[in-house]
C-alpha cells in the first residue's frame, strides 16, 4: 500500500508515538526536527471500522485504533522487534510449556484503576468464548493455549483455559505444545486486556466514547459512525510523558480521489494514493509521496458456505482462478505504487521471513493461464458452460480496478 503523508516528520511521529522514546521538548527524538506546536495527526480510512473491542475487531482500520487505545503484554518497536508492553518481561519453563509474565506496577486503566493479571485472564477467556464468538478465536487456538480448541468447540467451560493470575502482577500461560514464537503472538490485538467491570456494566455499549476505559497511549473521545473517530493522549498511560501526538483523527472517506483532494488542501496528513497515480505524485511531491513495506497482503477469499457457488467446492476451480490472477498487471500497471507480486500468504516484509520457492511464481502468466484453462475444462467449464459467480470488493475505485483486472 502507498501513503502520502503531508509531512514526513508527522509520519515518523506516528511510528514513535507509543514506543517510549525519550525526546527533548520541541524536537523529534529520531530526526531532531522541530515539532509543530499543534500535535494532531489526521488521516483517511476507507470504511467504518468493525469495532474497537480487542476481542471483536477484525479489520485493519479498527486494529489501528485498538493498538492506540490498548496495550498487550508485549509490544513492538518501529522495526517490529519485541519490546516490553504492559509486562516488563517474562520467563519460560524448561519444557517451553509455561510462560510467566510480570506486569508493571504503574500500568493503569484510563480511569485510574490498576491493570492487573486478572484483566488479561478475563480478556483471553472472552476471546475463546463461544458466546462472544470472536472472529479471531482461531488465533487463540493457534497460540496453542491449553484447552483453547476445546473451549471454542464448546466442549469445556472457558475457565479451563490455560491462563491464570496467581497474583495481580503475574500472568501464567500454559501451552499444549512448545511454540517458540509465542511471545510475538501476544502483541496481537485479540490478546489485549479489557476492564472487566466496564465490560460487565455496559455490555455491548462498553466501547462507546462515554463508557470505554483503555490502557494504551490514547483514549477514545469521539466516534461518529461512518464519519470520524478521535483518540486523545491518555494521561494515565504508564509512558505518557513520552507520547508525542496529542490527538489522532481518523476520517471515513470512501472515495480515494476525494481523499487526495483533501490531502492537497492540507486537511489530511496521510491518505492512500489512487491506483496508478503514484508515479506522478512521487515526481511532484518528492519526499512526501512515499512507498514503504507494510505487513499485509491483498487477496480474495472463496465463499465455501452452502450459500456460495457450487463451483467453488471444486478445488480445480479454485486453483484455476488463483492461477488466472495476473499479479504483474495489477502491481505494475494498475496500482503502480511499489507493490510486489505475492505468491505466499505470509507478507514478504515479515521479519526474518524468507520467501520460499513456489512453483507458480516461476511460471509465466501465459503458462498459468494455460494451466488454469485446463483445470476449468477438467471441472466441466468452457465456452458451452462458462463459469459464473458474483465478486464482492471494497468500496473504492482502486479496488474496482483490481477486481476488474
Amino acid at each position: 500500500m502507498n501513503s502520502t503523508p503531508r509531512c514526513l516528520a508527522t509520519m515518523l511521529l506516528v511510528a514513535t508515538a507509543i514506543t517510549g522514546s525519550a525526546f527533548a521538548a520541541g524536537t523529534h527524538p529520531v530526526t531532531g526536527e522541530a515539532l509543530a506546536e499543534r500535535q494532531v495527526f489526521t488521516y483517511r480510512v476507507l470504511d467504518e471500522h468493525s469495532s474497537v473491542d480487542p476481542q471483536i475487531v477484525e479489520d485493519v482500520s479498527g486494529s489501528e485504533i485498538v493498538r492506540d487505545l490498548f496495550e498487550g503484554l508485549m509490544n513492538q518497536d518501529a522495526q517490529g522487534s519485541l519490546v516490553p508492553g504492559t509486562a516488563t518481561g517474562y520467563t519460560v519453563s524448561d519444557d517451553k510449556l509455561t510462560y510467566s509474565f510480570t506486569l508493571r506496577d504503574n500500568a493503569k486503566w484510563s480511569n485510574g484503576d490498576p491493570v492487573v493479571a486478572g484483566d488479561f485472564v478475563y480478556a483471553w477467556r472472552r476471546a475463546v468464548s463461544p458466546e462472544l464468538a470472536s472472529p479471531y478465536s482461531w488465533f487463540m487456538e493457534l497460540m496453542s493455549i491449553e484447552n483453547a480448541a476445546r473451549i471454542i468447540a464448546g466442549d469445556v467451560p472457558v475457565d479451563e483455559l490455560g491462563v491464570s493470575a496467581p497474583d495481580d502482577r503475574t500472568l501464567v500461560v500454559n501451552l499444549s505444545q512448545p511454540l517458540p514464537y509465542f511471545p510475538q503472538m501476544v502483541t496481537h490485538a485479540t490478546t489485549f486486556p479489557v476492564n472487566p467491570a466496564v465490560v460487565e456494566a455496559h455490555g455491548a455499549d462498553w466501547t462507546n466514547p462515554e463508557n470505554i476505559v483503555s490502557n494504551g497511549a490514547y483514549v477514545l473521545t469521539e466516534h461518529i459512525p461512518n464519519e470520524r473517530s478521535v483518540r486523545e493522549r491518555n494521561p494515565m498511560y504508564w509512558d505518557a510523558e513520552n507520547v508525542i501526538l496529542e490527538k489522532t483523527v481518523a476520517l471515513v472517506i470512501n472515495d480515494e480521489n476525494t481523499s487526495l483532494t483533501r490531502w492537497l488542501a492540507g486537511e489530511l496528513d496521510r491518505t492512500e494514493v489512487p491506483a496508478g497515480q503514484f508515479p506522478r505524485l512521487q515526481k511532484k511531491y518528492p519526499g512526501e509521496a512515499i512507498s514503504f513495506p507494510r505487513l499485509c497482503n491483498y487477496y480474495y477469499t472463496f465463499n465455501l458456505s452452502e450459500s456460495g457457488p457450487e463451483a467453488f467446492q471444486d478445488v480445480r476451480v479454485r486453483k484455476a482462478l488463483a492461477l488466472a490472477v495476473d499479479r504483474k498487471i495489477i502491481t505494475e500497471s494498475i496500482l503502480a505504487g511499489g507493490q510486489i507480486e505475492a505468491f505466499t500468504f505470509t507478507p514478504a516484509a515479515t521479519a526474518d521471513f524468507e520467501v520460499p520457492d513456489v512453483e507458480i511464481a516461476s511460471m509465466s502468466q501465459t503458462e498459468r493461464d494455460a494451466t488454469a484453462k485446463a483445470l476449468l475444462t477438467e471441472a466441466g467449464y468452457g465456452a458451452d458452460n462458462p463459469l459464473k459467480f458474483e465478486m464482492i470488493y471494497n468500496t473504492s475505485e482502486s479496488h474496482k480496478k483490481i477486481a476488474v483486472a
